[in-house]
């Protein structure tokens, strides 16, 4: 019986780490070949793409696209962590702080920016985790990254502002709240933070209805395949020579691809056979997937 293929959207519940449901989901479905597709943060909640067998191998591709969240952020007040699982380092108050200056504060952050990871972040410099330095106390200078976000204020119930986010992969929203909460001259952190989507997952699966789903043994019928997950790749359809081809490794002509450009290649058979890149004006095969010779 061949691998499961393909992407679970699951609605990480709070106070879980990603981790936790990578190991529940192997579990659930008897298979060891599982990861996921951009980490939570254990109180973040919503989409989190959990990658089953092969389409492992695309996990970076899901990682890559934007997200989208909906933010709380504690104003008037700091964290060691920039979130609401550090000890609250600093306080200020806020009396005066109104709509219209969160508002106008949050204007600065729209389009290209360069923003400095937090030292709570498994992001490596010296070969170290910054976590594993902060835990010890210390705290280094960061590059900063560029980044790309769109932000708008939903709402102002002092203390907390409630954020719409859609952002570049690589944006630390707790970033955002510590960045904001400075520019505003009070202080903030990140006090709750759920994923709306993640690339073009949007529509999360109930965690207690995939539990459900792994008792009766029909988990499958929520996995997604490599269409689902990265629509943003053209799709090229391969004859039976280009199949042969790209199945040993070698590339073909490309007919209207630009430099640089990824692609999902299927072969004759119509399976999805493999990734590749356009590179002078060929196909070059960057990930292949096992595809049985054609009959």
């Amino acid at each position: 019986m061949p691998e499961a293929f393909g992407f679970l959207p699951v609605d990480k519940p709070l106070g879980m780490t990603s981790h936790a449901v990578v190991a529940a989901v192997r579990r659930g479905i008897r298979m060891k070949r599982v990861g996921h597709g951009g980490t939570l943060d254990p109180l973040a909640t919503g989409v989190l793409v959990v990658c089953i067998g092969t389409a492992t191998r695309l996990s970076e591709y899901v990682m890559h696209t934007r997200k989208r969240y909906l933010a709380q952020v504690r104003l008037g007040a700091t964290t060691e962590t920039d979130d609401a699982e550090g000890q609250i380092s600093a306080e200020q108050p806020i009396d005066q702080l109104t709509e219209t200056a969160v508002a106008a504060a949050l204007a600065a952050f729209n389009g290209e920016t360069d923003q400095i990871p937090p030292m709570y972040s498994a992001i490596k410099q010296g070969g170290q985790k910054l976590y594993m330095l902060a835990r010890r106390g210390e705290t280094v200078e960061r590059p900063p990254r560029r980044v790309w976000m769109q932000v708008r204020l939903v709402r102002y119930a002092a203390p907390h502002a409630e954020l719409m986010v859609e952002c570049s992969a690589g944006t630390y929203i707790r970033s955002l709240a510590r960045d904001l909460g400075a520019a505003l001259g009070v202080g903030g952190y990140l006090a709750g933070l759920r994923r709306l989507a993640s690339g073009s997952f949007e529509q999360p699966i109930a965690w207690d209805a995939l539990q459900a789903a792994f008792a009766e043994g029909n988990w499958a019928r929520y996995l997604l395949d490599e269409r689902a997950a990265l629509p943003h790749l053209p799709e090229v359809s391969l004859n039976a020579t280009q199949t042969e081809a790209i199945r040993h490794g070698r590339a073909i002509p490309a007919q209207n691809g630009a430099d640089g450009t990824l692609a999902r290649l299927y072969a004759a058979s119509g399976a999805f056979l493999a990734i590749a890149a356009c590179h002078a004006e060929t196909w070059q095969p960057v990930k292949v997937f096992h595809v049985d010779q054609e009959s």
